[in-house]
């Protein structure tokens, strides 16, 4: 006998009372007790807004018309109030800012248990296990404001572990995570999905990360609709990634490289499954056939550092004797664990932050005078979070802005705005105001405000978070065209997979210090540099070692060479 769903949509359609057009259209899906689901789409898919509706943000926080049913352990959701919801359902937000009520990390993760008048000693004790879990016992007397993404979201997670309910739903969990702390943190929900017999949904872009452990089922979204519903490896062996704009995973893309059809008999949904048997040969011969390219870049220099160190407090170094030079028309990556100084160094280039010791040159000329306005005019930076850079209520206004400080004229300005929003995929939300967006949409919109001064050197801090793959791509080949054109791109990221693709050098942080300086494929197969930087090894390394290949590392610069070559990069 089958058991009782524990979530159960039953003809259900939402439409926002700002939406001429409903988002989520007659979905119907069951969810049974102890399963873990992962939901995928594209942005604007109504993924998000399929969570909100489990854990009332919708219809108390966002308002609109529901028709159809949703019951969550038996109950009509239209009966329960938010409180009552909040008991059954546990969520962790994909902007953890939004999350924190303490002052403390551990005032934060203790939030429910205060609520629920739960006595001192043992308020204490739980929230110690839980902080340990996460690997936060050592910043509970910290502000959460003062940590880093990921550990923002570790502390997010900690509070919604606290609170015993049935359900745990994860709003794209590894949208700040450095890659070794998104696989950690996979990997912690997975370990409580299997202790706790929870019931588990994960709203993800990320698919492959995601299924570094197993999942039930995967759940395709797209324009409110369910279109699929099924387990990883059928999922991949199908067409639905591709059309649906989501990324599959790198392996599965060489294995078609390759020439080999992925069947779900391969079962290629995880890569510790995958059945080699079937494509080895075909792996070696495409390996053999293609080359790794030559990049060396012998343009003059446009941004050095030397010897460059910094410190917030005058005591504890975030920086220590960096050492770099990045060439015109470069495209570089700067990666390294949460914490490892990346968001510091871009600071310190802006002239948000000055150096306690060493040079930044520009062009071959110290900086150190130049104001934050006179390095804006050459430098521009796109920050991680859209919340702390946008100022005006308009889209189009937005990103305006600096164009009309700047004294451009309003004809001129108009088409420039109009190009840019176009390449970021914003046009058809010229004239909506930014409380509309989407977090991801707010990305976007950020980075087309940078984008339309014209900087000769453009820092982007994790500039695909919350993207699905087609706006990612959108936004990094726009990124391509203008480096073509001479831009110097310096690219601040935890996506490997962006990294790979888009930089062919990486510059690695660890501990405030510079560890690697080299070709991106060296990056992500070299065992010390991914542990000491908190990085995660290419699903693309272990392939190529399961067909055999002895040099992993020429077998993923190959792929990306080979990859670059049908984009015409």
């Amino acid at each position: 006998m089958n058991p009782q769903p524990v979530i159960e949509f039953s003809h259900f359609t939402f439409q926002y009372f700002s939406q001429a057009e409903p988002t989520l259209h007659d979905i119907n899906l069951k969810i049974y007790p102890g399963e873990k689901i992962l939901i995928v789409g594209p942005s604007g898919s109504g993924k998000s807004t399929l969570g909100h509706c489990l854990n009332g943000l919708i219809p108390f926080s966002y308002k609109g018309e529901i028709q159809g049913s949703l019951k969550i352990n038996g109950h009509e959701t239209s009966t329960l109030n938010i409180f009552q919801l909040s008991k059954m359902v546990g969520t962790v937000l994909q902007d953890s800012d939004a999350q924190f009520v303490g002052l403390t990390v551990g005032e934060d993760i203790a939030f429910a248990l205060e609520n629920d008048n739960v006595p001192c000693d043992p308020m204490r004790q739980r929230v110690r296990e839980v902080a340990q879990m996460v690997d936060m016992d050592n910043w509970l007397t910290n502000s959460p404001f003062e940590l880093s993404g990921g550990q923002k979201q570790r502390t997010s997670l900690a509070g919604v572990m606290i609170d015993d309910v049935d359900i745990l739903l994860f709003d794209e969990p590894l949208a700040n995570l450095d890659p070794a702390t998104g696989k950690t943190a996979i990997e912690i929900i997975d370990d409580i999905h299997k202790q706790s017999g929870k019931t588990i949904l994960i709203i993800e872009h990320r698919l492959e990360d995601v299924l570094h452990r197993d999942v039930d089922r995967v759940i395709v979204i797209n324009d409110g609709r369910i279109i699929a519903d099924m387990d990883a490896h059928a999922l991949v062996a199908s067409s639905i990634l591709q059309d649906t704009g989501i990324r599959e995973p790198l392996y599965v893309t060489a294995l078609k490289y390759a020439g080999v059809q992925v069947t779900e008999d391969m079962r290629a949904g995880h890569i510790e499954t995958l059945q080699t048997q079937f494509s080895r040969d075909a792996l070696q011969t495409w390996y053999g056939s293609i080359q790794a390219g030559d990049h060396l870049n012998t343009r003059p220099s446009i941004l050095t550092m030397e010897d460059v160190s910094f410190t917030y407090d005058g005591v504890r170094p975030v920086l220590t004797e960096i050492n770099f030079d990045i060439r015109e028309g470069e495209m570089v990556s700067i990666v390294g664990k949460n914490g490892a100084g990346k968001s510091t160094l871009s600071k310190l280039l802006c002239g948000f932050e000055k150096e306690d010791r060493g040079r930044i040159l520009y062009r071959g000329e110290d900086i150190k005078d130049k104001s934050i306005k006179e390095r804006a005019e050459i430098i521009g930076l796109v920050m991680q979070n859209p919340n702390q850079m946008i100022s005006k209520p308009m889209i189009y206004d937005e990103v305006a802005l600096g164009l009309r400080l700047r004294g451009v004229p309003e004809e001129e300005i108009k088409p420039r705005v109009e190009k840019v929003l176009n390449v970021c995929g914003l046009a058809p939300f010229i004239e909506w105001p930014i409380s509309a967006l989407s977090y991801g949409q707010k990305k976007r919109v950020t980075i087309a405000s940078i984008l339309v001064l014209d900087p000769k050197i453009l820092i982007l801090d994790e500039p695909t978070a919350g993207q699905d793959f087609r706006h990612y791509t959108e936004i990094m080949e726009f990124l391509v065209e203008i480096n073509h054109l001479g831009v110097t791109v310096i690219l601040i990221t935890h996506d490997m997979h962006l990294m790979l693709e888009y930089t062919p050098r990486a510059i690695v942080l660890a501990g405030g210090r510079k560890i690697a300086d080299t070709a991106a494929a060296v990056v992500l197969t070299d065992a010390q540099v991914i542990a000491e930087a908190n990085l995660k090894e290419t699903s693309l390394f272990a392939l190529s070692h399961m067909a055999g290949i002895e040099n992993g590392t020429q077998f993923v610069q190959g792929f990306i060479d080979y990859e670059r070559r049908l984009k015409n990069r």
